[in-house]
């Protein structure tokens, strides 16, 4: 398994449709051919005026139609700091992604302290375990 870290959603200009009709910028190519490469997808993002991150979400308008991210296998969550925190956001993030019809490992915040590890651990164990089971791979990590 390997994992790569993409950190250049701050870089993706807002989504329009006419930029893409004229030719996609290297950002957002440098974002597509990331999630073209990958088996599984982690998102990991905290919940912004009870919805998800505006940036998150231009990045996945962005895949919406050139389908990188159709029927990828996306774990999400958001760590919290309490359990009741976060949730919203998530819904919010499961109801885009169906746009791709993503299938959605997890869903539920996780708590921010002493478990914080175990449970995240636990997360990418499923992810990759259904990135697997999508593929045909045998399972085991």
């Amino acid at each position: 398994m390997k994992v790569v870290l993409f950190d250049g959603l701050g870089a993706l200009p807002h989504f329009n449709p006419d930029i893409e009709a004229a030719g996609a910028p290297e950002s957002v190519m440098r974002w597509r051919r990331g999630l073209e490469e990958s088996d599984a997808v982690l998102i990991a993002s905290p919940e912004y005026g009870h919805s998800l991150r505006g940036a998150l979400k231009n990045a996945i308008d962005w895949a919406i139609g050139s389908g990188e991210l159709e029927g990828k296998v996306v774990a999400i969550t958001a760590a919290v700091p309490a359990l009741e925190r976060g949730r919203r956001g998530l819904q919010a993030l499961r109801e885009t992604l169906g746009a791709v019809r993503a299938t959605i490992v997890g869903g539920e915040p996780i708590v921010a302290g002493p478990e914080l590890d175990r449970h995240a651990a636990e997360l990418v164990a499923a992810l990759v375990a259904a990135a697997r089971a999508r593929s045909g791979v045998a399972s085991g990590l």
